[in-house]
């Protein structure tokens, strides 16, 4: 099973009023040909598929261009939303995404599902956790302070990682499949651009890596910088394929083949 992380396409941008649709459309015309290259088997793109909740007319078209040409690969693809998407957005394509080998998430309540390899037979289990919503996976309580807040939130994305793990591990049953986990979040000790917008303002600042199941990966998506997470190999930010803010430049750029 070969599948292929990227994350922050950021479709739509303009730079201090310059469009980086010429660059987008290169980075995804290059992103099909490895597909086809490296026969990989399903694509994850982590979040921040566009750059606005109303992404302009050629955002929407390169995207859509994209998943039609991909399709006639036969590599899956899973897009999960993040901070800057809008679920409206994305939802409005999902069931017609659906026919096209496309699966969309966007927002929180989505089961574990089954990555099918190209030949059909299953590959992987992936639990596809898009940005999480404070108000999709808690209660509003009153009289909590600011660091009790905090916590009754990273308890929540914990437990809701948790559970998908568990609901993972019964859909797998005794089958030798690996587990892949996803996420859009800030996680402690990753290392920010200026590009990064702070997505839990006043509750959470980052998420501990070791509140992550053991999943065999986690492809995490919001950070712009590759790296990888606590030491740990197999939780890894792949970053923004193009630079996003001047601090971004002249740093390499990555997707990660898994």
């Amino acid at each position: 099973m070969r599948i292929l992380h990227t994350s922050d396409w950021h479709l739509g941008q303009n730079f201090y009023s310059k469009s980086r649709e010429a660059e987008h459309q290169a980075f995804l015309d290059w992103l099909l040909e490895t597909a086809q290259t490296h026969q990989v088997d399903a694509i994850i793109v982590a979040g921040d598929v566009f750059d606005t909740g109303s992404p302009p007319s050629y955002a929407r078209t390169l995207y859509n261009r994209f998943v039609v040409n991909l399709q006639q690969t036969g590599c899956h693809l899973v897009v999960l939303a993040g901070n800057h998407d809008s679920v409206a957005t994305l939802n409005e394509s999902r069931d017609i995404m659906a026919f096209l080998n496309t699966t969309v998430v966007a927002s929180a309540g989505h089961a574990p599902q089954i990555l099918p390899r190209r030949d059909g037979t299953p590959g992987a289990v992936l639990c596809p956790i898009p940005f999480l919503r404070p108000r999709d996976i808690i209660t509003s309580q009153a009289g909590l302070n600011g660091i009790e807040k905090q916590k009754h939130l990273l308890a929540a994305i914990t437990d809701y990682y948790q559970q998908h793990y568990a609901d993972a591990c019964k859909l797998r049953g005794d089958q030798p499949l690996p587990i892949i986990a996803t996420g859009h979040l800030t996680t402690v000790g990753a290392s920010k651009s200026d590009a990064v917008r702070d997505i839990y303002i006043g509750t959470l600042d980052a998420f501990q890596a070791q509140n992550f199941p053991p999943a065999d990966y986690i492809a995490l998506g919001h950070i712009h910088r590759a790296q990888i997470i606590g030491g740990m190999e197999h939780v890894r930010y792949c970053g923004s394929p193009i630079p996003l803010s001047f601090d971004e430049c002249g740093k390499s750029k990555y997707v990660h083949l898994v």
